[in-house]
């Protein structure tokens, strides 16, 4: 194998630069007291394939995100296509800018709805997360 740049090698561009995907880690809400938080103090908006609670913040600082899939929705192979479908519908839409805790919790049904729908679902969450702010 001629030596190279490794990303060439990987996509077969030439130095192809790598995009950011997702949501840094200071935007994930990450311990098990503050989803717990947000669950006890927290409102909801409820969509057809998922549930959402949200919560604002006192500190200052931008929003955090978590998502819950729960093992009944199905194996592993079913939660993790969830999880990966709602994040990306969340990064293609964008979080509100305001000091919120979210946490996204899905349904089953979220695994056959065509991701145009579950994105317009998304996006009506957040505006509604932005109205409550």
């Amino acid at each position: 194998m001629a030596q190279g740049n490794i990303s060439q090698e990987r996509s077969g561009k030439p130095n192809s630069p790598r995009v950011a995907k997702g949501i840094r880690k200071q935007n994930r809400l990450l311990r098990h007291a503050d989803f717990e938080k947000v669950y006890k103090q927290g409102k909801r908006h409820f969509a057809a394939s998922m549930t959402v609670f949200y919560l604002a913040r006192g500190v200052s600082g931008g929003p955090r995100i978590g998502y819950t899939v729960s093992r009944v929705l199905g194996g592993a192979v079913d939660r993790n296509r969830m999880r990966r479908r709602l994040r990306e519908a969340v990064r293609l839409c964008g979080l509100p800018s305001v000091p919120v805790d979210i946490v996204v919790n899905p349904k089953k049904t979220l695994l056959t709805v065509d991701f145009t729908d579950l994105q317009a679902q998304v996006d009506r969450a957040m505006q509604v997360v932005r109205k409550a702010m």
